[in-house]
């Protein structure tokens, strides 16, 4: 009760001094913005479900205004014209992704592909992913992996199906989107009963960490909160497991080479190492993003994708028809058969 008594009463004071000793008009042309208190901004309009939040917001204020989260201007664009604008007529102002203190602890102090400021270092990395990491010929020559994994999916599928037990496909799809970049990354699957299995646990709490608000980022002498909470202990944590395995897996290559790779086939350690500019951080942050952003975004794909199929039966049965018509005597889907 001391501490929120404190904390109301601090607010109230810099509310005053900021009102009266540094009180100044803001700026001119500026898209319209809701109300604000003071310190906090708009930070309390917001809710569980920021979305729906931003969106209710949106229909007072219009497509494009000015919220403030704190001390920091925040411009919420919703609508594809102004997306259009600000993305094709105003990129390089808003070429920089925003990042927190955390952000910069979790990738690298920000020498990942993502998040790294833009300028010669990035456009370095954007140059290395997209000619060597992932271009078409690159892709395609893991075909035979994306093959054989999905072939394993639908064998274990099928032995719950024999079996008559319940198949939990969010548990399968996560397995085998994390077993396909696992292969083409790493050279080798990383399952669940050894260390990918950490991994991969440390990987979702990621995606949690960045999801959190700290306050301390809108209202720098609040940062103290995150040290009490326990936000920033499970920080610490999630890198230190997250760095433990990837430098295991940059360790394994330099001391066995193409000897672990998957097939003789080169994976994305391999091509990583062979460029002497790109540090050892800077290495495990690119393969950070791509596991980060292969795992998760495929997974929820196809999970998405089935719950849709079972919602609607007519469409899944026009789907049925349209693969036996394509596959016929075959009993898998290639990449040829998706263009038909």
């Amino acid at each position: 009760m001391s501490i929120l008594l404190l904390i109301l009463i601090t607010l109230l004071l810099s509310w005053l001094i900021k009102k009266y000793v540094f009180n100044h008009h803001p700026p001119k042309n500026q898209p319209p913005s809701p109300p604000k208190l003071p310190v906090i901004g708009n930070l309390h309009q917001l809710s569980a479900l920021t979305h729906r939040a931003l969106q209710t917001l949106g229909g007072k204020h219009g497509p494009a205004m000015l919220l403030h989260f704190g001390n920091k201007p925040v411009l919420v664009i919703q609508s594809a014209d102004a997306a259009s604008q600000i993305l094709k007529e105003h990129d390089l102002v808003f070429s920089d992704k925003p990042h927190t203190s955390s952000t910069r602890r979790l990738l690298y102090d920000l020498k990942d592909v993502i998040i790294a400021p833009y300028g010669e270092y990035w456009r370095k990395l954007k140059s290395i992913c997209v000619l060597q990491l992932l271009s078409n010929r690159r892709v395609g020559s893991y075909k035979f992996i994306r093959e054989e994994e999905t072939a394993l999916l639908l064998e274990k599928i099928g032995s719950c199906c024999l079996s008559e037990t319940a198949v939990d496909l969010s548990r399968l799809f996560d397995l085998h989107s994390n077993n396909v970049i696992c292969r083409a990354a790493f050279g080798r699957r990383y399952g669940e009963g050894e260390s990918g299995g950490r991994f991969t646990v440390a990987l979702r709490e990621l995606f949690g960490l960045m999801a959190t608000v700290e306050i301390g980022e809108f209202v720098p002498w609040l940062s103290w909160i995150s040290r009490v909470n326990g936000f920033s202990g499970r920080v610490d944590k999630v890198r230190g497991e997250l760095d433990e395995f990837l430098e295991m897996v940059v360790e394994e290559h330099l001391s066995r080479g193409l000897e672990s790779s998957d097939g003789n086939k080169e994976n994305f350690v391999d091509i990583l190492l062979k460029d002497s500019s790109i540090d050892r951080d800077g290495i495990k942050g690119i393969l950070l993003d791509m596991l980060a952003g292969r795992t998760d975004t495929t997974s929820s794909t196809l999970e998405w994708a089935m719950t849709e199929l079972l919602r609607n039966p007519t469409v899944t049965k026009k789907l049925q028809t349209e693969v036996q018509e394509i596959v016929q005597d075959r009993q898998i889907i290639t990449d040829e058969d998706l263009g038909k």
